[in-house]
């Protein structure tokens, strides 16, 4: 059916060309031939240009009378419904062609795209699996997940966030599947975002946590589409913002965190090897710093003596206690990792390990800090990148520090009571109603829901 507006033509054509008046790149075209004539108005940065000469121009100009163009216009399958003359002028930002003809508008959809290029997955980089991932256009990435997801039930709702970048947002999801209570919830919060601008993932992702000041995150970011794949067919949401190359999965719990696509790839008994250094690499990096400082300044009789001993000779020369020398270089190593993000990539691997060997070995000599001390924030280091998303490996960093505050004062009781009280935060935590710390892993919910239904 024809998508006549009710809008006049002269009047909305004119008020349009007022808003735009000051826009250099703001384009008023009549075209007219014989007895024919229409009106176009468009944005020349953000049209397409090629598009617009191939199916709209030319054919205006063979076809041979008015009433042939305007049943030409009303056929294009990239026509828009119109509400109002701001819904028109906001369209025109984003790549829109509206048309004044026979007292009557119509809009057209002849956005240019510079951003559509799938990029590598570099966030989440495997071995194996899919090496592409997405890119930094809406259309594009939708795409890219109906290839890979081919299901009449996957539902794509349009939304918009931001009150002045107007960002296209769309909320992705198995109807069969996915739980009402949380795309109830989902909805909600995207309905109370009240914030001018917002251009990424990441920041969506603050906007929509109840809890602003949370450590743990309760909503996973990802580029790869094999992720989101599972994740769908697991009942998520997906949350995709035009302009990012990131999409957000909703809910999710611990151990979707700890969790790599590889693992899906890779034998069972290679998956398990996998998982099991990753959660001693969690221990390890929570653990250690605190434990070093317990045992060092209050309870070295938990340890062998020959242990002991080796511990209190190494700290031998060292001026300060115990837990000035830890956090000393736990900061140190925390400067080296920000270096390593910011410093360009042809010379961050080189000029952080250059200068963590020298620091190390001229902290020693100085007596600044143990043997002991270097093996322990090395290990801590290491252990920090062993978990596959960086937004839990980023809340875990900061989590040693809260242990390490509890080891201080209280050497291993305050140590134990901490990483029980780090538990028990987990267990009494929650993701949209999920369970953070549930102890189940998505494919066998799957399976169990399947059965039942």
């Amino acid at each position: 059916m024809p998508k006549k507006s009710t809008l006049s033509s002269s009047t909305t054509k004119d008020w349009l060309i007022q808003q735009f008046k000051d826009s250099f790149d703001f384009t008023h075209k009549p075209l007219k031939i014989d007895q024919k004539e229409m009106e176009l108005l468009f944005i020349k940065t953000v049209t397409d240009n090629d598009q617009l000469q191939k199916v709209i121009i030319k054919p205006f100009f063979e076809l041979t009378s008015m009433e042939q163009v305007e049943a030409y216009l009303n056929s294009l399958p990239n026509q828009q419904i119109i509400k109002s003359k701001e819904q028109i002028q906001l369209e025109l930002t984003k790549g829109s062609l509206a048309i004044s003809l026979n007292e009557s508008i119509l809009l057209f959809d002849f956005k240019t795209v510079s951003t559509d290029t799938v990029l590598e997955s570099n966030v989440e980089p495997t071995i194996m699996g899919p090496q592409l991932a997405l890119s930094e256009d809406i259309d594009t990435n939708l795409n890219l997940i109906r290839q890979r997801y081919h299901q009449p039930s996957l539902v794509i709702e349009m939304h918009e966030v931001g009150k002045k970048s107007h960002q296209s947002l769309a909320v992705i999801y198995d109807k069969d599947l996915v739980k009402p209570v949380v795309l109830k919830q989902i909805k909600q919060r995207l309905k109370k975002l009240n914030s001018d601008v917002i251009l990424s993932s990441a920041e969506l992702v603050r906007f929509l946590n109840v809890k602003k000041r949370s450590l743990l995150p309760t909503m996973l970011q990802t580029e790869r589409t094999d992720r989101i794949t599972y994740n769908l067919s697991g009942g998520k949401v997906v949350l995709l913002l035009d302009g990012d190359s990131l999409v957000i999965l909703a809910p999710a719990v611990f151990f979707d965190f700890m969790t790599s696509m590889e693992d899906n790839y890779h034998p069972y008994w290679v998956t398990k090897f996998a998982e099991i250094l990753r959660y001693i690499g969690l221990v390890t990096c929570v653990i250690f710093p605190g434990l070093y400082v317990a045992v060092a300044s209050y309870n070295p009789e938990i340890f062998r003596a020959e242990l002991a001993l080796s511990v209190a000779g190494s700290r031998i020369g060292v001026p300060y206690p115990s837990y000035v020398e830890v956090l000393f270089m736990l900061i140190v190593m925390e400067l080296l990792t920000e270096a390593s993000i910011r410093l360009p990539k042809a010379v961050s691997a080189t000029a952080t390990t250059v200068g963590g060997l020298i620091l190390g070995t001229a902290t020693t000599d100085a007596a600044l800090t143990s043997n002991i001390m270097i093996i322990i924030i090395s290990a801590v280091a290491v252990s920090t990148f062993v978990i596959p998303i960086n937004e839990m490996s980023f809340s875990i960093r900061v989590s040693k520090y809260i242990i390490l505050l509890f080891a201080t004062f209280g050497g291993m009781a305050g140590l134990v009571l901490a990483f029980i009280g780090f538990i028990m935060i987990l267990s009494n935590k929650n993701s949209f109603e999920e369970p953070y710390f549930k102890l189940f892993i998505q494919a066998k919910e799957k399976e169990t829901s399947g059965e039942t239904s």
